[in-house]
């Protein structure tokens, strides 16, 4: 072999080889590129994408300004197949912050495919308001649930007002579009108290997606008149005193008999009430016990 073809053979070999490693790289980079984790998916808010990392994205709420937008994984997750194609998606809901005062509640999804987590666009819920639950609704629909200010009130008030929004994902435009409910027959909030009737507890719902559900149907709560309630569990009967206002509610003085009960959810549910700060009742008929530091929910019926 002369020294020419030597030379080219090398050449043709190194032309390979740097096409390999570029297809190489291309490949895995395509690899890299799958969404695995909804947390680190892209959603749109208010028409701007909006990418998180681990949850979180921050960025100028302008170009050159010192002003952020911090956008946050809040919680309030619900998994369920929303597109139909077998596979279980998830909502939650977010919170922006654009360097004002206000914390804007909107509620995503991420639907699972075979390019991984997709996310959708944002709906918003409202500024400052204290999340419920997230509940599976009919068909491929999704019901959040949360509290409001009424018409009228300042920011300073704390949202006492309950509200359920019931929406449905269009997985072509991910784009969320909200069913009309029709709440005839149901409970009216304004008619109701926190003394009208006996309270069976049906879940406590945490903001991180921790939910606690009674794994026996014993749990109930009462609350008389003259400022006492009374509740009953899967071991002791307990009591004490309660304070309450149109939206606020402690409970303390708790006192319970003293029985041992192996697993019983007593610790959990007394630690829910002396948790609990404020309240709200909703048109599906139900107590809603808010949690200290917007951390949670707790729902009676």
């Amino acid at each position: 072999m002369t020294k020419k073809s030597i030379l080219l053979s090398i050449v043709v070999v190194a032309i390979l080889s740097a096409a390999f490693y570029t297809y190489k790289a291309t490949d895995k980079k395509e690899v890299s590129s799958v969404v695995t984790d909804y947390k680190n998916a892209s959603y749109r808010i208010e028409g701007q994408a909006v990418k998180l990392t681990n949850g979180v994205s921050e960025v100028e709420s302008a170009p050159g300004s010192v002003s952020k937008t911090i956008t946050k994984y809040f919680g309030n997750e619900l998994k369920k197949d929303l597109d139909g194609d077998g596979r279980e998606d998830i909502a939650f809901l977010l919170t922006q912050e654009t360097g004002g005062s206000g914390t804007f509640f909107y509620v995503v999804a991420a639907l699972d495919t075979d390019q991984g987590y997709i996310g959708s666009h944002a709906v918003l819920l409202g500024d400052r308001i204290a999340p419920q639950t997230t509940e599976s609704g009919p068909s491929k629909s999704i019901v959040v649930n949360y509290a409001d200010r009424a018409s009228g009130e300042p920011m300073t008030t704390s949202p006492s007002v309950g509200k359920s929004i019931r929406l449905i994902l269009d997985p072509t435009s991910l784009q969320f579009g909200e069913v009309a409910q029709n709440f005839e027959g149901e409970a009216d909030p304004n008619r109701m108290s926190l003394t009208m009737k006996q309270w069976k507890w049906v879940q406590a719902i945490y903001s991180d997606g921790k939910v606690i559900t009674p794994k026996k149907d014993l749990f109930t709560l009462t609350l008389k008149n003259d400022g006492t309630f009374s509740a009953t569990t899967d071991c002791n009967g307990v009591g004490g005193n309660y304070i309450a206002t149109k939206s606020s509610i402690t409970f303390d003085k708790m006192v319970s008999t003293m029985m041992f009960c192996d697993g019983s959810q007593e610790a959990d549910f007394t630690k829910l009430l002396t948790q609990t700060d404020m309240y709200l009742f909703t048109s599906k008929g139900e107590l809603v016990l808010n949690l200290k530091y917007n951390s949670g929910s707790v729902v009676f019926k």
